[in-house]
């Protein structure tokens, strides 16, 4: 099956990006010569996903202005505004009405706005039906080599099955497959982090994985920023 839905978390304030980031949404900051969140839309357009919900908190004003209704490229942008930001599974099920809006749950992409990554998002269609088809809703984590600022990982993967307690651990890339039935019972304007529920997931033995070992970074400083910004300029 291929996926049809997709949503970019953007609502965080990027604390560690300010001054950069308090006039400014940090989804929005540049890269390239183009802000973070638009190489994620375009590669999700390019994988052939159609409907991108965008959840947001600080200046979403900002993001819907910029953004507008994602017709330049060929999607459908929908946006989910949240009072203060209710973390990554807050999020979700805040969004739920306009990610099950056909009456129907769904796997769906979900990637953060402030990644940058050269992963074909074509890829996780291949694993989309695996979850569709659980009795249980999954998930499927998209895994990189550990990065400077976090070397000690998250999960281990084994056999394309996420492990709590195998070594090597990798870390996560930040973008993966979910399942929307997982969130019915999280009442919406809950604040609640997705780290439970990646654990919960991967005990009972329902998360595959993959190691991607190409470009990837989470821009969390200005000097990430900055050599981010000079590495896509180089190109």
């Amino acid at each position: 099956m291929s996926v049809k839905k997709a949503m970019i978390f953007a609502a965080g304030r990027g604390e560690r990006m300010r001054p950069l980031t308090d006039a400014c949404p940090k989804p929005l900051l540049e890269v390239g010569g183009k802000p973070l969140i638009v190489w994620q839309i375009e590669r999700l357009a390019r994988a052939g996903i159609r409907s991108i919900v965008i959840n947001h908190a600080w200046l979403g004003a900002q993001l819907e202005a910029a953004l507008g209704d994602g017709s330049r490229w060929q999607v459908e942008l929908r946006y989910s505004p949240e009072h203060e930001a209710l973390e990554t599974a807050g999020g979700i099920a805040q969004a739920l009405p306009l990610l099950t809006d056909d009456g129907a749950d769904h796997v769906f992409v979900a990637v953060a706005g402030d990644v940058y990554t050269d992963y074909d998002y074509a890829a996780l269609h291949a694993h989309a039906g695996a979850l569709k088809a659980l009795p249980e809703p999954g998930m499927h984590l998209v895994m990189v080599p550990n990065p400077a600022f976090h070397p000690n990982g998250d999960f281990g993967l084994v056999d394309g099955m996420l492990s709590l307690d195998t070594q090597p651990r990798l870390t996560f890339g930040s973008f993966g497959l979910y399942d929307t039935r997982m969130f019915r019972d999280l009442p919406r304007g809950t604040r609640r982090a997705l780290s439970p529920y990646y654990r919960a997931t991967i005990a009972r033995g329902l998360a595959s994985g993959e190691l991607y070992e190409g470009v990837w970074e989470n821009v969390g400083t200005q000097a990430q920023l900055e050599a981010l910004d000079r590495l896509l300029r180089a190109r």
